[in-house]
């Protein structure tokens, strides 16, 4: 027999949220909503933040404390709401490092497949449609009301933003941005790190780093993997 005191309303995991801005605010009133999980408050690096309350909980400390504040509140579990894609994978990195949970907020108006598979770190929020056998990454924001048909790969730290449509089939890969009410086409790739624009219409491929805008969106920057390191390796301007 099913032990089902765990979900019970008292027995609920305790959680931080890493990030009490505006996505923090979002992430938290998808998890009250969801009701899975106790939100005990926030960490967040801006420190005129700290003791601060957000929405009636406290910002306790920064996420540099995050190790200290898990022990000291009795911690379950932590959900990273950072829009910056690579800040948000990086810090992931550091919670698996701690030995911390990833947790996912699952807003109950999003509707998804049974067949879904979702990794970790992973806000979806409402209105979003997630349909057959598509495959989530870690710490992927489905934002409002997007769609991503069937058998569609989304990887690690992308982002969707509200009102996207994507057809099936289509494979997004790491730290990609598809801006909001974006069109992609089934079957093509949006590359990795790259940012399609706003409204685009993508109906090719889209290569890693490009920015692509328009219809249909065509890139207006692409770096190779050498420009890039030779702009990081440029001295900064006084």
């Amino acid at each position: 027999m099913p032990n089902t005191a765990r979900n019970s309303p008292s027995r609920r995991d305790r959680i931080l949220i890493l990030g009490a801005g505006g996505h923090g605010r979002v992430v938290l009133d998808i998890l009250l909503q969801a009701a899975r999980y106790q939100v005990v408050g926030y960490l967040d690096n801006n420190r005129d933040m700290i003791g601060r309350r957000v929405d009636g909980l406290p910002v306790y400390g920064t996420i540099e404390d995050l190790e200290r504040f898990a022990h000291e509140l009795d911690i379950q579990g932590v959900i990273i709401a950072i829009g910056d894609n690579g800040t948000r994978r990086g810090l992931a990195r550091q919670v698996d490092a701690a030995g911390i949970p990833l947790v996912n907020a699952v807003h109950p108006a999003a509707t998804l497949a049974s067949t879904v598979t979702l990794g970790r770190n992973d806000v979806i929020c409402a209105g979003v449609v997630v349909c057959d056998r598509c495959q989530i990454g870690d710490s992927v924001i489905l934002n409002t009301g997007c769609v991503v048909d069937y058998q569609t790969m989304i990887g690690e730290g992308v982002h969707i933003c509200p009102g996207v449509r994507i057809g099936g089939r289509v494979k997004v890969e790491s730290g990609a941005f598809v801006g909001i009410g974006a069109t992609v086409v089934p079957k093509v790739t949006i590359g990795c790190e790259s940012i399609t624009g706003a409204g685009a219409v993508v109906t090719a491929d889209v290569p890693s780093m490009a920015t692509v805008v328009g219809v249909p969106a065509r890139p207006v920057k692409l770096a190779s993997a050498s420009e890039e390191l030779a702009a990081m390796l440029l001295p900064a301007r006084p």
